[in-house]
């Protein structure tokens, strides 16, 4: 271990674009095998180990009080399909959950077992022990879990590298034993045809994108056929099943267009037809229902409705649209689960997700239902629902405060029952502890949502310390959620809040497209004005406040560091895109032509390259003091490359003028979501929680 902080050495690449210049001194950090980079991100650890060397026991501490609050030997709700009850259990000092089955004793019984997770289970089977797969690897991730429609096989996949390349496996459940097909090289999801007799499955090119879609007749030695090559860079390829399981789905997809191709589940080997020819800036996606004795496709897509709309088309005449739920300013339809007899419709209205449902009937559709929990803020998601005739319908709930809660909805009374929610050990009582709503006002005038928990007795003078995160990219929002490991933070008088800025979808497609390409400087204003609002509001101060960030949140993370340095004392950034302008100009890295859409494309577009290096992390570290940092990566991240973190930490150590520490901490053996194994990520998450505490609470 070290105290003296690593100064990478400087070796100029010059790149030139629309005319301008600019002398990149770390590009050499890009050849992941090259000895110097590796000592490199070593030293960067030692550096780290030492400057943080302090709070080990801290870090112990806050792992132990996670451990202590989470029930480690616990089951999930089982889940009613086919004659058996499906659910997960994991059992105390194993990393990994296992995957399990019992028969259902009734056939009309639509109330889950309440099963003992300390006794053994009549007539368990487990399909498939995740602790066993991953022996000998220190890093695993399982993708794709799905049973053929007879229930006698299992399809799974597996990634012990982190490089999101998964080994697809197929187990006979009656045996136990392992068929001999064995696909490597894919991508993790798995479909299985009608009959159980093909899987589909998708493989990536050289960038990392998802652009095949192959058939494998099970048992046979003939080599698999592509159903689908999407060879449009912008687009991802996908397969799936419409819950009825009567058709496959071979759906392509860029950021703003989509195409879906169908086929019969029970003819495998013939052709899928396209549903909707693409069309520029049009997405959709489709479910199967019968409604009324005809067989329709039930489409949710934004062709002259911009928060989208749902039409039901007949499945032989898909241009013959019927509106079922129009396009609406204040609600922003996102997902539909249909069944038998009703639908269920996911949406968000307020910058919170809800979920109605609705009938189906001989004469149609029925109104939309709110399954309503009262709460100010919350999140309400579709759960688990495996058969196509549903009685019960299962539905998520939590917030900030509550913990996740399993609750099965009656079609017939609408009466909730509730099936389970998540044990919080150690007396945890949630009237101790407040969520509010607020709103901060960016520079534009435009009011940006702001959520905010702490615990009730939590001073409002400006002198509890805070943690302020965001993401902003997408149109992916982030939902009130409950969180054991935050428990840590809010019981040490911290105030927990996430600012809802521009790019997410929190407040419908507006909110995304004002936040992306030639706006994204919004998502960045927004986050500094959600951190002065805090203040302003008496919740912390400056001195006080933390933010933090991860992938595109990380790219937020470097904005505001360069934009507003005062606002914050530290800043967490989680494999940051800080590097994005590098990344986003070279169409030979992974995910980078799909980002256009996300980004612009700054290769042939002058104005986006312009626009883009103004706010670009790395190019514009500048000589002034900057808050603590803390760049967390993995090396062997797919996404963002451990490249970017480790670049923008050397120039910020050789630029930035500041006493505060830089650190880089490279998992060395981890993918874009970190170690795996809850054990380990446990103590990942001390460990970050523990330098935000360090950080936050430090004399200023």
């Amino acid at each position: 271990m070290t105290s003296e902080a690593p100064l990478a050495k400087v070796v100029p690449t010059t790149r030139t674009h629309h005319g301008d210049v600019f002398v990149d001194d770390y590009e050499w950090l890009r050849d992941k095998d090259s000895p110097d980079t590796l000592a490199y991100l070593q030293a960067e650890n030692a550096y780290t180990e030492a400057q943080t060397e302090h709070l080990a026991e801290l870090r112990q501490t806050i792992f132990e009080e996670i451990k202590g609050r989470t029930q480690e030997t616990d089951l999930s709700v089982p889940t009613r399909h086919d004659g058996w009850w499906y659910y997960s259990r994991t059992v105390e000092g194993q990393e990994y959950a296992l995957r399990c089955r019992c028969p259902l004793a009734d056939p009309d019984d639509w109330t889950p077992p309440e099963l003992d997770p300390t006794q053994p289970i009549d007539g368990e089977q487990v399909l498939l022990d995740s602790n066993v797969e991953a022996e000998g690897h220190e890093f695993f991730s399982l993708g794709a879990f799905t049973v053929s429609p007879d229930g006698h096989l299992l399809a799974y996949s597996v990634d012990v590298e982190g490089d999101e390349r998964y080994t697809i496996r197929v187990k006979d459940l009656r045996t136990g034993e392992l068929l001999g097909d064995e696909i490597t090289g894919a991508s993790a999801g798995v479909t299985w045809s009608g009959r159980g007799t093909h899987l589909f499955y998708t493989t990536v090119d050289d960038a990392w994108r998802p652009h095949r879609v192959w058939r494998h007749a099970l048992g046979s030695d003939a080599a698999d056929v592509l159903v689908h090559e999407e060879t449009d860079e912008r687009f991802f390829a996908g397969v799936g099943m419409t819950h009825s399981e009567q058709w496959i789905v071979v759906a392509a997809s860029s950021k703003i267009t989509s195409e879906v191709r169908v086929l019969p589940a029970d003819d495998p080997e013939g052709e899928p037809r396209v549903v909707w020819p693409r069309r520029e800036g049009v997405e959709y996606s489709l479910e199967h229902a019968v409604v009324g004795g005809e067989d329709v496709f039930l489409i949710l897509h934004n062709d002259g409705a911009p928060d989208f709309e749902l039409v039901s088309v007949p499945v032989d005449a898909p241009h013959r649209r019927t509106v079922v739920i129009p396009g609406s300013d204040e609600v922003r339809l996102e997902d539909v689960d249909v069944f038998k007899r009703q639908v269920l419709v996911s949406y968000r209205r307020d910058a919170l997700p809800r979920v109605a449902l609705m009938r189906l009937g001989d004469d149609g559709f029925g109104a939309l239902t709110e399954i309503d929990f009262g709460e100010e803020l919350s999140s309400t998601g579709v759960g688990a629902n495996a058969e196509w005739d549903q009685r019960l319908v299962r539905v998520g709930y939590a917030s900030f405060v509550t913990p996740p809660s399993v609750y099965d909805y009656d079609v017939e009374t609408g009466e909730r029952h509730l099936r389970k929610q998540v044990v919080v050990r150690g007396g945890y009582d949630a009237s101790q502890y407040e969520q509010h709503r607020t709103w901060a006002t960016a520079p534009d005038g435009t009011q940006v949502p702001v959520s905010v928990v702490a615990r009730r007795d939590t001073p409002r003078d400006g002198t509890a310390p805070a943690l302020l995160y965001g993401y902003g990219s997408y149109e992916i929002s982030i939902d009130p959620a409950f969180s054991i490991s935050r428990l840590s933070l809010l019981d040490r008088g911290f105030v927990f809040a996430v600012a809802h800025v521009r790019g997410g979808g929190e407040m419908g497609r507006r909110w995304y497209d004002e936040g992306k390409t030639l706006t994204k400087r919004n998502t960045f204003t927004d986050f500094v004005a959600a951190a002065e609002h805090l203040v302003a509001e008496g919740w912390t101060s400056a001195d006080r406040l933390v933010a933090e960030g991860g992938s595109a949140g990380g790219l937020l993370m470097g904005a505001v560091a360069n934009l507003a340095p005062q606002a914050f004392r530290g800043i967490l950034a989680e494999v940051p895109f800080v590097d994005n302008l590098t990344t986003i100009l070279d169409p030979s890295l992974p995910l980078t032509v799909i980002e256009w859409d996300e980004w612009g494309n700054p290769l042939d577009d002058p104005d986006v390259y312009a626009y883009m290096k103004s706010y670009a992390p790395y190019e514009n570290v500048g000589e002034h003091a900057y808050p603590a940092i803390c760049a967390v990566t993995s090396l062997n991240d797919t996404r963002v490359l451990y490249v970017e973190p480790a670049k923008w930490v050397a120039r910020l150590r050789a630029t930035a003028r500041t006493e505060r520490p830089i650190l880089l901490k490279t998992e060395m053996n981890a993918g874009h979501g970190g170690v795996s194994g809850r054990y380990a990520s446990w103590h990942e998450r001390a460990w970050e929680l523990a330098w935000i505490i360090d950080t936050a609470t430090q004399d200023a």
